[in-house]
């Protein structure tokens, strides 16, 4: 299989028909190779009947592609509907009717502006429809989304204020875009070590690289930003930090949520300060930080299929939780309540 992913590559076929071909061949790999989760039970004695017990259910690569597939889920429905007004299609739900509240296109848009969002919105469909044909018919539909209460809530529990509408302007985009991408990257670093085969590990390190991707160009675009809105007088640039301090309140409850409290897992952004022009940062010493990295190998941090949970349920840790948040009924597949 590996050989037959190389042979594509060395073919230059377009990334559209990379995707469908190594669709069709993960989808064998995956049904004849992977577990499905089915519960086992065991079959009481004939002559001494006990109970019957249902066994730890196993995780393989098809739930933790499943368990990926709805994360993209999400961030395919926010993308889009901030480019397009519209969400994910029936086919690429899997869903006859939509299942997401919430959401809208972002107006007030520059041309630049528009083409950020809007790459970004291909590249998460793009990610649902891989998935999708990688799983074939073990895929899980989409779930139940929520793009409002799921905001606001987060808004509330992070200082910002009782109501958030990351679809209202360019700049709130921006800080709902932030929610996202970060817990995109630590979750396919953390579900690396969970699969077995290969080229699924493959799969998720391509996708996880362009989710870094995503990252640092939000992380970049609100400091461009903050410096677009400054106060200048003739001497000097006083940035607006506004939306990069939204965003790191954010930064400090998902710390919080996913039980890092020190921080552990998060990079917050930080802001340029008030400087003369021309601008001569100190030496050696950078004057904002854009990528998320920890302090010592400068390595992607990792979150655990669990920390996530946590995060896109918008609950503090502890066992047992199904759903709340982005997805009020959870997520769809075996790996959807919190163990801690």
């Amino acid at each position: 299989m590996e050989k037959k992913l190389s042979d594509l590559v060395d073919k230059a076929l377009s990334r559209r028909s990379f995707l469908a071909g190594a669709g069709s061949v993960a989808a064998g790999t995956l049904v004849a190779g992977c577990s499905s989760g089915t519960p086992a039970t065991t079959t009481p004695a004939t002559t001494t009947p006990t109970p019957t017990t249902t066994a730890t259910p196993t995780i393989g690569d098809v739930d933790v592609l499943n368990f990926a597939l709805n994360l993209e889920y999400l961030e395919a429905e926010f993308y889009l509907r901030a480019a397009t007004g519209q969400g994910l299609s029936a086919a690429d739900s899997g869903n006859t009717t939509s299942l997401t509240v919430g959401g809208a296109a972002v107006l007030g848009l520059t041309t630049a502006q528009q083409n950020y969002i809007y790459e970004i919105a291909m590249n998460e469909l793009d990610h649902v429809r891989f998935l999708r044909s990688a799983l074939s018919t073990a895929a899980v539909s989409a779930p139940a989304i929520d793009l409002t209460n799921s905001f606001n809530a987060a808004a509330s529990a992070a200082g910002i204020g009782s109501s958030f509408n990351p679809f209202a302007s360019y700049q709130a985009f921006l800080v709902g875009a932030f929610v996202f991408e970060d817990v995109g990257v630590t979750a396919y670093h953390g579900a690396a070590g969970l699969l077995s085969s290969k080229t699924n590990l493959g799969y998720a390190a391509s996708i996880m690289a362009v989710e870094a991707y995503h990252a640092g160009e939000i992380r970049t675009l609100l400091i461009a930003d903050s410096v677009k809105n400054a106060t200048m007088t003739s001497t000097t640039v006083s940035p607006d930090n506004t939306y990069i301090g939204y965003a790191n309140k954010i930064s400090a409850l998902r710390a919080k949520l996913d039980g890092s409290a020190n921080g552990g897992n998060e990079t917050p952004i930080t802001p340029l300060p008030p400087y003369a022009i021309p601008f001569v940062p100190t030496a050696y010493t950078p004057a904002s930080s854009i990528v998320a990295a920890d302090s010592t190998n400068s390595i992607a941090f990792s979150r655990s299929t669990d920390e996530v949970l946590h995060i896109v349920y918008a609950a503090a840790p502890g066992a047992g939780v199904k759903g709340g948040g982005f997805f009020p009924n959870g997520l769809n597949g075996l790996i959807s309540v919190t163990a801690s």
